[in-house]
This record gives structure tokens, C-alpha cells and sequence, in this order.
């Protein structure tokens, strides 16, 4: 069974990535923040079963050690995640959004993907957080979908429906889009985390 992690990133830089945590927080506190999740996010990734763990990004930018390093490819996010199906044809697909995750929650994923087609983790907002798939081809209904909607964990799974997959489902995960979600987010991390740290110094209540 094909035990490829990849983790779909944008680099933590100012004024790109968690832009709706502004305000409270600047630019500057949002980036540390998506810095500290990504962080937890490889922690997850590193203390789960995976063989093969991929860091793909937005931009140029180094790669965990014992990680391979990607460049996503194509202009929507849609594109970019059937891209990355295409490209690097991973199990399983995260995001960078929920560093609440752990090890445990990978290796259930990778383990009920074994005997079925797909696996779907559904997030609080609509959207969702793992997209597992035994055969990357079906990632290509992700090009039509709309993407950061409060629907589009719907429409990706009934797209896969309509294809005949047989779905597994992952439990539902808050993800970090505003400072709310970020204060209840904090609160679910394992000891030790850089998520909960980064939120208590950098967004402001």
C-alpha cells in the first residue's frame, strides 16, 4: 500500500498566508502563526507511518529533513490540488490548516484506505483537511470545484460518489482560518505543539 504523506503549503511570508487572522493580528503575528502550523503540521506527518513524506509549496523553499520538497503546480487551488494528485500522487493529501493533527489521525486514514477508495476528512467550515485517493486519477473533479466555500466538502464528496468510490470518513476537524478558530484550535494540540505558544503570543484578544 502506497504510504506517501503530502502536504499542500504555502511558505509563511507576510501579508500571503492566514490573511483573514488580520486584524487582530499584522501581517507579521499571521505569518508566525501559519509558520507555527505548518511546523506542527510535519510534526503530525513525522510521527505518523508514512514512507514517503513531500512538502509541496507555493514558493521555492527547503524541505523538512527526511522530506522531499515540491513546487505546486497551476493558477486555482482546484488546479493545484489535482495537480499535485497528478504529479506526486500521494494517499493522502493535507493542508497546512490543522495543527491539531497527529500521527494517530494519518496512520487511521492510511489504514481504512487500504480497503476502501478514498478517504475524506470534512472540516468544521465546509471545506475539508485530508483527501486520500488509491487511484490519483479521481482527483481530477477537484478542477471544477469552488475552493474556500461552505459547500465544497459537499461537492467533493458527492463528485467522488458519482464516481462509484466507496468513501471512508475521517473525523471532522476545525481549521485555522480566523482568530476564534485559531484561540479553539490551540486548545485541541498535543503538549509540546508550537501552534497554541504562537497563538498566545501573536493574536491579540
Amino acid at each position: 500500500m502506497n504510504a506517501r504523506v503530502v502536504v499542500l503549503a504555502k511558505v509563511p511570508t507576510p501579508g500571503r498566508v492566514k490573511t483573514r487572522l488580520c486584524p487582530p493580528c499584522s501581517p507579521e503575528q499571521a505569518a508566525r502563526v501559519a509558520a507555527a502550523a505548518l511546523a506542527d503540521t510535519v510534526a503530525a506527518v513525522d510521527a505518523s507511518g508514512a514512507a514517503t513524506r513531500v512538502l509541496a509549496t507555493d514558493r521555492p523553499g527547503a524541505a523538512p529533513v527526511g522530506w522531499s520538497g515540491a513546487l505546486q503546480r497551476g493558477g486555482p487551488l482546484g488546479e493545484r490540488l489535482a495537480n499535485a494528485f497528478a504529479d506526486l500522487r500521494p494517499a493522502l493529501l493535507i493542508g497546512m490548516d490543522t495543527p491539531q493533527l497527529t500521527g494517530g489521525h494519518l496512520d487511521e486514514a492510511l489504514r481504512l484506505l487500504a480497503g476502501a477508495d478514498a478517504v475524506f476528512g470534512p472540516a468544521e467550515d465546509g471545506g475539508w483537511w485530508a483527501l486520500g485517493l488509491r487511484d490519483p486519477g479521481h482527483a481530477e473533479v477537484l478542477r471544477d470545484i469552488p475552493t474556500s466555500t461552505a459547500t465544497t466538502g459537499a461537492r467533493t464528496r458527492d463528485a467522488l460518489l458519482r464516481r462509484g468510490l466507496r468513501i471512508a470518513e475521517l473525523p471532522r476537524l476545525r481549521d485555522v482560518d480566523t482568530a476564534p478558530d485559531a484561540y479553539a484550535v490551540a486548545a485541541l494540540c498535543p503538549a509540546g505543539r508550537a501552534f497554541p505558544g504562537a497563538v498566545a503570543a501573536e493574536v491579540p484578544r
